[in-house]
């Protein structure tokens, strides 16, 4: 039976990117119904809303969407849609792998790191307001149930994948009560895993020193949103840059699988864009559907493509387009088929 997704190929590059790795996830064996639907400023003038309610509709509905990056303006205008999805549809945990890959050149060799995210509060709750016309104010929320929620899942997602630690990311030496919580709900979790996953915690900011310093003295980390935020894009550039750094957002009726960049509307509609972020997300969407063997496969082929440099974009050292470096995946998948059968 195929799996019904809600496809959303977003704006700038999104639909180049979406169309690259559909084709690349229609090329693993494993049968998808894609139900395409479209959001961002594409949708405005029609809709009045960048996310109209029967894009939701459509995720509620087949519990799976891939989505290609969507434009945020920039101070003004419309929310994000990403934080938006994240929040109408409890998508309370973003999960966001950082992994060396052979063919990259960058300062550091076998990173493998993993940030959870909380995804549905903090300061991205998006509760703020004027203080008089000079002054803002933003107000953070942190609570016991979300602070537990997402622990629980990062420590239920090193047991399944075999990792060794937890570290929770935190600025509770500031602000003790907020942040603070945040620790206390993540110590009590790591009390249910006491022999079988280490944990320990971090402060946010030396954190971001130990990575850059340290990369492999760390594997899974649980952190607020704000700095889950902050703390992936690091990760991202311990491994190549937001252009292979994929993401998932998980919650209990629905998930959402999109890479961490943006939509980079000047290279839009130029064949130049990489959609390796998308279809490392769409490995992400494999595994979440239980297509473990086809997502091996599609990351393996796609590193391999990577590794041996003749077919990639530009931003990852070569000269060919976005579908043409789909077309190499797709033909290492057939080639690995075959040896296989």
């Amino acid at each position: 039976m195929a799996h019904r997704v809600t496809l959303i190929p977003g704006d700038g590059i999104g639909p180049e990117l979406a169309d690259a790795t559909r084709r690349v996830l229609d090329a693993s064996g494993v049968a998808f119904d894609w139900e395409v639907q479209d959001a961002g400023e594409g949708v405005m003038a029609q809709y009045g809303t960048p996310l109209p309610e029967h894009v939701l509709e459509s995720i509620r509905r087949n519990k799976v969407a891939l989505k290609g990056p969507i434009t945020t303006p920039v101070g003004s205008g419309f929310r994000s849609v990403n934080v938006t999805l994240r929040q109408t549809l409890g998508l309370y945990a973003n999960l966001r792998p950082a992994r060396s890959i052979k063919g990259l050149e960058t300062r550091y060799d076998d990173v493998d790191l993993v940030i959870v995210r909380e995804n549905t509060e903090d300061l991205y709750a998006g509760i703020e307001h004027m203080v008089g016309p000079d002054a803002a104010e933003s107000i953070k929320i942190i609570t016991r149930a979300a602070s537990e929620r997402i622990a629980r899942f990062a420590f239920e997602y090193a047991v399944a994948n075999g990792r060794r630690k937890v570290t929770a990311v935190h600025k509770a030496n500031i602000m003790k009560l907020s942040d603070g919580l945040f620790l206390e709900s993540c110590r009590t979790v790591a009390a249910d895993y006491e022999g079988r996953i280490e944990f320990e915690d971090r402060i946010v900011d030396n954190m971001c020193m130990q990575l850059v310093q340290k990369p492999e003295l760390y594997d899974v980390m649980v952190l607020p949103n704000l700095y889950g935020d902050i703390v992936s894009d690091l990760c991202a550039g311990l491994v190549g840059g937001l252009g292979v750094a994929p993401g998932a957002n998980i919650g209990i009726e629905a998930s959402v699988f999109e890479p961490v960049h943006g939509s980079a509307p000047k290279y839009a509609g130029l064949d130049k864009a990489n959609p390796t972020a998308l279809i490392l997300s769409g490995v992400l969407m494999l595994r979440h559907l239980g297509e473990q063997d086809a997502a091996v496969r599609v990351e393996t082929a796609l590193r391999d493509v990577i590794a041996e440099g003749a077919h990639t974009t530009y931003d990852l050292g070569g000269s060919t387009g976005t579908a043409g470096f789909a077309d190499a995946i797709i033909e290492r998948l057939g080639t690995s088929a075959g040896a296989a059968s």
